[in-house]
């Protein structure tokens, strides 16, 4: 059983939800997928020893180093055209405070509500630009993601940093 590039969408809004509860249908509905989809992502993570079925709950470490190791290759980015859209990677939170912003366009989901112009760089999932426009916490672990899979090496470095304080914040 492979991952899908959503099951990474699906294990970070988890991780965001922290020990809150949560069903099937209502993490479906905050990330613009069908309860079966988030239902087979979670079954997919588990398979992958990413998500402990028990607990319910992803498996931060094992997330953390597939976040870092693996991603950039199992899930390369695709980029695009000048677009609108929502900055991701180094031009989203929190990186745009700790990376000195150039002119040139910056990477951006396509989205018709986007308020920002760049280049369009394919997020994990189609709902991705939604539900992190909904979701602040969301959005700055998948921008994090995004700089990893695609950015230079300061930015990944930062990027680390961050997914890290923010998956394992005791260490």
């Amino acid at each position: 059983m492979n991952l899908k590039p959503q099951d990474i969408v699906i294990l970070l809004k988890l991780v965001v939800l922290d020990d809150r509860p949560w069903s099937f249908s209502s993490v479906a509905v905050e990330l613009g997928m069908s309860p079966s989809e988030v239902h087979g992502g979670v079954q997919r993570a588990a398979a992958s020893r990413l998500y402990d079925p028990n607990r319910k709950v992803p498996i931060l470490r094992s997330l953390l180093e597939f976040l870092v190791h693996g991603v950039k290759y199992a899930f390369p980015p695709e980029s695009g055209r000048l677009t609108r859209g929502v900055p991701t990677g180094y031009a989203a939170p929190p990186l745009n405070r700790l990376i000195a912003q150039t002119d040139d366009p910056p990477p951006v989901w396509p989205f018709a509500e986007g308020s920002v112009r760049g280049f369009e760089f394919a997020p994990l999932y189609r709902s991705v630009p939604q539900a992190a426009v909904k979701d602040e916490a969301l959005y700055e672990l998948l921008a994090l993601v995004d700089a990893i899979r695609d950015g230079k090496a300061r930015e990944r470095e930062l990027a680390v940093q961050e997914l890290t304080r923010r998956l394992i914040p005791h260490e």
